[in-house]
């Protein structure tokens, strides 16, 4: 078997455990099960090249360094750039998923959707800050200007007339004549579209705990 062969296998397992990935969630987050991923770990099966492209964007290092050509991580382009952080596998899959999202509303041709999808998701979040930030007591209530009382409240009701927006916005935009499949999604969207799928299986698994 070539070192070429030998060091695909061996850096893909070492960069996932490096990053505290499992293998369920790596295979979930790349689009492929998790048993053909252990037959990629094991060498016991070779990948093709959108895997071998994809595996790179995901761990952000080159296709050379994965196949042990090159013993730099990243592109010589890149060194002088300050080394971005770690993304955890839960907030990649955010924010691909987000990717998608606004490139579809862009696509649509209604300016303002983008808008109130932005609206959406900043709340969301901004509800999730504030559950954060009272964990503690002593934190500075002043930090925002609507009241702990108030705020969840009038933060999902803000959430719902966004989204109620959006809606008319689709309704008079041109996705209606647009069909959206796994393919196309594929197609479009290659590097992100495993993340918004994952998300759209929790998501539902979600729900399914409240039915």
């Amino acid at each position: 078997m070539d070192r070429v062969a030998t060091e695909f296998p061996r850096m893909i397992t070492l960069l996932r455990k490096e990053r505290k990935i499992s293998q369920k969630q790596a295979a979930a987050d790349l689009g492929v099960s998790q048993a053909l991923l252990s037959h990629y770990e094991k060498g016991i099966r070779e990948c093709g090249l959108d895997f071998l492209v994809k595996t790179a964007d995901y761990y952000g290092v080159t296709c050379d360094y994965l196949l042990g050509r090159s013993a730099e991580p990243r592109a010589a382009s890149q060194k002088s750039e300050e080394t971005a952080p770690v993304v955890p596998a839960a907030q990649k899959r955010l924010s691909d998923s987000a990717a998608v999202i606004f490139a579809l509303a862009e696509d649509s041709g209604n300016e303002e959707l983008s808008a109130y999808i932005e609206r959406v998701l900043s709340l969301s979040l901004y509800r999730v800050f504030r559950t954060l930030y009272s964990a503690n007591p002593k934190n500075d209530r002043r930090f925002f200007t609507v009241s702990e009382a108030a705020a969840d409240g009038l933060a999902m009701a803000a959430i719902e007339r966004s989204r109620a927006l959006s809606e008319e916005a689709v309704r008079e935009s041109g996705l209606s004549d647009a069909g959206i499949t796994t393919n196309s999604l594929a197609e479009g969207h290659p590097l992100y579209v495993s993340s918004l799928l994952n998300l759209i299986k929790n998501a539902e698994s979600y729900i399914g705990e409240i039915k």
